[in-house]
């Protein structure tokens, strides 16, 4: 990838240009199985907090509860996911990476049994959020390791991961249809627990060859205080996200509810094309990190927040199957295409001393903001107000926070925020 300095008014500022790039070398044998299992943890992980969205109506049915009560539960999968990131920040300063993901393997497969279990709201509520922290615990371990492991490849690597990740919120719907007809929803969890006991076990194995693994991975962020200096960036990526995020967590955790009662489609209908929205973050995040690899990740980001909105506008617009399929899947590529590419910006932006911390303080705060988005679609509609006026809200709240990122772009901020971690101390 090659790099320039710029004319504009960001004198002497790297700007990425889009060129060929040499082959990357293959990497050792122990590197690969790591990162193999690493991809299959991460599967697990996001199957277990998207299995909360297509059963909603079930857990209503099962508890005798409204929407409100159903939307603290899937709330508090993603508080729990916001929860332990700064202070798991703070524990890799401490303790090595892949001893933190062991953790959460462990962790996940002890609360995915435990909501298995659960015979009132209040303890799946528990177990839900027991799965959020695990899952939450684990991408702060595991995304800088990924990237220290293919540090040549940081875009393509990171979508391959989202891509196994995402693979599984694919899955998560056909699997939780197929559960309930064949036993009840208590079996997702069932799996989801065994499988993360017998995977974070093929871990220990692989992880008893070290060639292979960077020095780095086994804990050099030992400045957790120090990861705070690169505040700026943290925010530039929290406006970023945050917004974004939100929205679709209180658009996806809803999806179904929203397409049978605002569109008019059967509850069948509506569930295939939930996962048609989870299906085209696949090919999104396998292209997007590659994409963010070849080309300015700030103009890319900013194109991406562009197509969500237009998609999210269309969404409350159209009204036909064919439509609202459409629709469905550009606007599932569009939002799984960013997370590759904030995640790249961010950690080549960081420096190898702090990455990991400054990342876990940008990722556990932008998902205690995220996390709220299905909490506050769920008291929206408990409180009269259709779907498709609190989307359209939240499309026109998106349009402001682009419109502020890009002016600070055009303004050169965020390119300064960039050439500030390059010289710590300056304010640029």
């Amino acid at each position: 990838m090659g790099l320039c300095r710029s004319t504009d008014g960001n004198a002497g500022a790297p700007v990425r240009i889009a060129t060929l790039e040499p082959p990357v070398p293959e990497p050792p044998v122990v590197t690969r199985r790591l990162f193999g299992t690493l991809c299959g943890l991460v599967f697990l992980v996001n199957f277990g907090r998207t299995a909360f969205a297509p059963l909603i109506e079930t857990f209503e049915t099962t508890f005798g509860v409204g929407p409100a009560a159903v939307g603290v539960v899937t709330t508090l999968v993603w508080v729990g996911t916001a929860v332990p990131r700064i202070p798991v920040g703070y524990l890799l300063t401490r303790v090595p990476r892949h001893l933190v993901v062991l953790g959460t393997g462990a962790l996940l497969a002890a609360a995915a049994g435990f909501t298995a279990s659960s015979t009132s709201l209040s303890t799946l509520c528990v177990g839900a959020f027991a799965i959020g922290v695990a899952s939450g615990a684990y991408f702060v371990a595991a995304v800088p390791l990924v990237g220290e492991l293919y540090p040549e490849a940081l875009g393509r690597a990171i979508g391959v991961h989202g891509t196994a990740s995402q693979l599984a919120a694919v899955a998560a719907p056909p699997a939780v249809v197929f559960a309930l007809g064949a036993h009840s929803w208590r079996a997702v969890f069932w799996f989801l627990a065994v499988a993360a006991a017998l995977l974070t076990v093929a871990m220990v194995v692989v992880l008893r060859s070290r060639r292979g693994i960077p020095s780095s991975s086994v804990g050099v962020d030992r400045d957790f205080l120090g990861a705070l200096a690169h505040w700026r960036l943290i925010l530039v990526g929290l406006l970023m996200i945050s917004a974004f995020g939100f929205v679709w967590q209180g658009l996806f955790n809803f999806y179904v509810s929203y397409l049978v009662e605002s569109k008019g489609l059967s509850t069948s209908a509506a569930g295939t094309l939930l996962t048609v929205v989870f299906a085209a973050g696949v090919p999104a995040f396998w292209v997007s990190g590659r994409f963010v690899d070849r080309f300015p990740h700030v103009p890319y980001i900013l194109a991406i927040h562009a197509a969500f909105i237009a998609c999210l506008v269309a969404l409350t617009a159209v009204s036909s199957f064919l439509a609202v399929a459409v629709v469905t899947a550009a606007l599932g590529y569009a939002i799984h295409s960013l997370f590759p590419a904030l995640d790249t910006y961010l950690l080549e932006s960081l420096p190898d001393a702090n990455r990991g911390a400054a990342y876990a303080v940008f990722s556990g705060l932008s998902l205690l903001i995220e996390a709220n988005g299905s909490g506050a679609v769920g008291a929206l509609r408990g409180s009269g107000l259709a779907f498709e006026a609190i989307f359209r809200a939240f499309a026109v709240g998106l349009i402001v926070v682009f419109a502020v990122v890009a002016g600070l772009y055009l303004a050169g901020r965020l390119e300064a925020d960039r050439l500030a971690r390059t010289a710590p101390g300056v304010d640029p």
